[in-house]
């Protein structure tokens, strides 16, 4: 029996559908990504002259407009096999399949990517920052914060339509008290809110939100679990980030994961599912300004 391609394909959907449901920033994923080869983008970038004095006797000054494809790799190579007994799931992989895909996606895939994207754009050199702070009971002023992060990047011209506020539940929380509002209805209390002042809000876990993560290899002694962890010390939790995104060209690629059954599979009488996906993000070197970091003073423990 040959590779289950077929099974394959008919979870693709799934998967996809739960990376988009539960990924924070896939709303920053750039479509129509000019691929070089697997793991290779290019952008094509600009630069040309300002105006000169315009000479009634010469005209005018020649100015010159340069253009280079730039390339990016793909840094982010990652995957996971799984073994499932045959006798754990006799008649089909239906069930088995669908929770292990459903549950590996959103508890481990997911969390991994947004925090990976989080920490890149953070560690950007470049990018609007705020001096660092701590938002605690006895120190904070969220609002005041973002109106700082709102008048940099006005003053830096990047657009106003289309920012996305991400934020962590515990500045959001001091940011609802810091905003007056009134109810629409007296029968029904709902103390939050999705945008401000134009901005879209997507809340952010603070295990998804640091400057700086660690990827596990999954085979060094002491990170044979894989995944991630914020690291410590030099890392340090994210309060607010504000992303524009035509700021960064984010791409994610799914390769087709392979599905053997019992009968290919020949390590043990099991289905065997391998997972692996191409990621990065990048930020355009003229668009550093298209994002604003405030985070915290302490590091990460």
């Amino acid at each position: 029996m040959a590779n289950s391609i077929t099974l394959a394909q008919k979870y693709l959907p799934l998967l996809d559908e739960v990376y988009k449901r539960s990924a924070l920033t896939s709303i920053l994923d750039t479509p129509n990504v000019r691929f070089v080869n697997a793991n290779t983008i290019e952008v094509f970038k600009t630069s040309m002259d300002g105006l000169g004095t315009y000479n009634r006797s010469t005209g005018f000054v020649t100015g010159a407009v340069t253009g280079t494809w730039e390339q990016m790799v793909l840094a982010k190579d990652r995957g996971r096999a799984f073994v499932i007994d045959a006798m754990d799931n006799e008649e089909t992989i239906g069930m088995a399949f669908g929770t292990l895909a459903g549950e590996f996606l959103r508890t481990k895939v997911t969390p991994e990517i947004d925090s990976y994207r989080f920490a890149k754009m953070a560690g950007t050199s470049g990018i609007g920052a705020a001096t660092a702070a701590d938002i605690t009971s006895s120190a904070h002023d969220v609002l005041g914060a973002l109106d700082a992060a709102e008048q940099s990047m006005n003053d830096n011209e990047v657009p106003a339509e289309g920012r996305i506020l991400y934020i962590s539940e515990n500045a959001y929380k001091y940011l609802k008290g810091d905003v007056t509002r009134s109810l629409a209805n007296e029968n029904t209390v709902n103390t939050g809110f999705e945008t401000i002042n134009g901005m879209r809000i997507v809340r952010v876990p603070s295990n998804r939100f640091s400057t700086a993560i660690t990827l596990y290899d999954g085979t060094t002694n002491g990170q044979t679990a894989g995944g991630y962890v914020q690291t410590a010390s030099t890392g340090y939790p994210i309060n607010f980030m504000i992303v524009h995104p035509s700021a960064v060209v984010s791409v994610v690629k799914h390769t087709m994961p392979r599905i053997f059954s019992p009968d290919v599979y020949q390590t043990a009488d099991a289905w065997k599912f391998d997972y692996r996906i191409y990621h990065d993000l990048f930020v355009y070197d003229n668009k550093v300004k298209g994002i604003y970091l405030h985070r915290a003073a302490t590091a990460n423990s």
